[in-house]
């Protein structure tokens, strides 16, 4: 067995609120957040945020919400969601998170199985869902609202105003009940449970600790790619792992968040905020390559030849830096040109200051790495479980190679077991699956965690293969890594937006495919092809491209992996259609359950 282990030194803080408290004391004049404000941003420093806190907090406790208690968020990423979070931390409570989108059957499962007392909810939307569930979910006694305020009935439901006035008024009773409550809580206190959006069955509720939660913030700390100065552009959904995560490294760190999670606004709001790091998952950064390559294809002529220059300079300049070399002489001069007229200009849509993109939640295209390290932005791939509080490896700037998710966090083990499986053990490992013991014990062997994800080490760096559970056999007895296919093509085809790769039993692999509809769209115009996203994606035309796309990565690929039949699907898979996760993870399962009528034609 291959093992690897970083040191780490506790922390002396016992929980989230203290560490937060600290903050604030240390720090109270800098900027903590940004949120928009139609037009521009709003800035909220550290001290402004630790009297909002506070006084949500000391409302929670009006309320009579009790040590380690649940309470419930169910919130896009907005502001409001993380002093919603913080304000349970202070008042001794534990966070459920909901995810939005979430269904209203799913919505009274999770609440019902924390034993939630008090929800958050953004808005009516999500006020209605628990409205809907009201009988099923007798714990909960007041729901409050985060916008929407008039949708408030004043008993059941009140605003986030009226809990921060309820607050100040226990506060003008007892100015150190919060103070007091936060120092009472020890670092086996649980903190959060986040449901998995399984593909399968219900979502499991995984119990995180006080400490878990502290261990990431210290952890993220130490190994120095974060910056006190640091603005982070952050819109990832906080009900996820991976955004949540990122809160207990600010903290720590006190740099500033600017926090919208509209995925649609990312590109616009880059230019104004202008951040010097972005956490995303793979389909972000996906999008933005395949969009830059698109519009320069329309762009065609001279600025195409240019453009495909700087790229070929931009590869060689890149790889003789990743060897040691000095980029210098004709090869630095050639780049200095390609930068100024390409690459320069690619960075300032992203806003010009960024100095680190975090990838993570599912395996990055090693071609869109390089092609943006190229770029001169630097992608750090990470990798962790919800059940290991996010981040578990990451890619460090000094010690940084492709296709890998870089070291082990300090003071997390891991090691490969005989059937290459990935085995973690440390401080950011979860308590275990709320309410449920035997899938508690199934995941453990004497204290270290099985993933679930098959991998390897080499120099201490960890390559992610594929989920164990995805990998296909086929009838052929050969083992196929759907993953590494699918990264394959989106990385290839610029026009792609989601591929599921079939194969399991089969006697060769196959795929259904969609396409990213904007940029779709604009090259069925350019190829006299009008109609809608399904009339496009079903003609001879589209076909016959992705087809060009499929015998490029065929050509990489052994001739039992190679994708032998594809259909294009009539629509794209979509959180709603229940087909992706809310951090855009496809639900293979789902898809392939869906459209088993389509993959079973493939083998007549």
């Amino acid at each position: 067995m291959a093992e690897a282990v970083a040191h780490h030194k506790g922390s002396t803080v016992a929980s989230v609120g203290e560490l937060f408290l600290d903050r604030v004391e240390l720090t109270p004049d800098w900027e903590a957040f940004r949120r928009p404000n139609n037009p521009g941003w709003q800035s909220y420093t550290w001290g402004e945020t630790g009297e909002i806190v506070e006084s949500w907090a000391a409302g929670l406790l009006a309320l009579g919400v009790e040590p380690e208690q649940r309470v419930a968020i169910a919130s896009s990423t907005i502001l409001d969601w993380i002093w919603a979070d913080l304000a349970i931390m202070c008042a001794g409570a534990a966070t459920t998170t909901v995810y939005p989108s979430t269904p209203t059957e799913d919505v009274a499962y999770i609440v019902s199985d924390s034993g939630s007392v008090v929800i958050f909810a953004e808005d009516k939307v999500q006020l209605e869902k628990i409205l809907a569930v009201r009988e099923e979910i007798p714990a909960v006694h007041k729901v409050v609202l985060l916008t929407d305020f008039d949708a408030a009935d004043g008993d059941f439901s009140i605003s986030a105003d009226e809990l921060a006035r309820r607050g100040k008024e226990l506060l003008a009773q007892d100015s150190d009940v919060v103070r007091r409550t936060v120092a009472a809580v020890t670092p086996d206190s649980l903190a959060t449970i986040i449901y998995t959006s399984g593909t399968t069955g219900r979502p499991k509720g995984v119990r995180l600790t006080q400490a878990n939660w502290v261990y990431e913030g210290d952890a993220m700390d130490s190994i120095g790619v974060l910056r006190s100065d640091d603005l982070e552009y952050l819109w990832l959904p906080l009900a996820h792992s991976f955004g949540k995560v990122l809160i207990s490294g600010q903290i720590k760190v006190g740099f500033a968040a600017a926090v919208d999670g509209r995925v649609d606004k990312i590109v616009e709001h880059l230019g104004e905020v202008k951040p010097t790091f972005i956490a995303a998952v793979p389909r972000i950064f996906e999008k933005i390559y395949g969009g830059i390559q698109t519009m320069q294809e329309r762009e065609g002529g001279a600025k195409l030849k240019i453009f495909r220059w700087a790229e070929g300079v931009g590869a060689q300049a890149g790889k003789a830096r990743r060897e040691g070399k000095n980029v210098g002489g004709l090869l630095g001069l050639q780049y200095s040109i390609a930068d100024k007229l390409v690459y320069s200009k690619i960075r300032d849509r992203m806003g010009g200051r960024v100095r680190y993109f975090v990838s993570g939640s599912a395996p990055l295209s090693r071609e869109v790495a390089e092609w943006m390290d190229n770029v001169g932005l630097t992608i750090l791939e990470g990798y962790g479980l919800t059940e290991t509080s996010a981040f578990t490896f990451v890619s460090r700037p000094h010690n940084y190679r492709f296709g890998t998710v870089g070291e082990a966090a300090p003071g997390t083990e891991v090691k490969i077991a005989d059937d290459g499986e990935i085995l973690v053990k440390g401080p950011g490992v979860m308590e275990g699956y709320h309410n449920l013991p035997e899938q508690t014990a199934e995941v453990f062997t004497d204290g270290w965690f099985h993933t679930g994800d098959i991998g390897e080490i080499s120099d201490g760096l960890l390559k992610i293969t594929d989920r164990k559970k995805d990998l296909i056999k086929t009838s052929g007895g050969k083992y196929v890594a759907p993953q590494s296919i699918e990264v394959k093509f989106k990385a290839a085809c610029p026009y792609a937006s989601n591929i599921v790769v079939h194969g399991d039993g089969r006697n060769f692999v196959s795929a259904l495919v969609t396409l990213d509809e904007p940029s779709i769209t604009t090259w069925a115009e350019e190829n006299g092809i009008s109609g809608s996203y399904a009339e496009i994606v079903s003609n001879p035309k589209t076909r016959e491209m992705v087809q060009g796309y499929i015998d490029e990565v065929n050509a990489q690929l052994p001739r039992w992996e190679s994708v032998k039949k594809f259909e294009i699907l009539p629509e794209d898979l979509t959180i709603e259609s229940g087909e992706l996760t809310p951090s855009l993870k496809v639900k293979r399962k789902t898809v392939e359950q869906k459209h088993s009528d389509l993959l079973d034609a493939f083998y007549k």
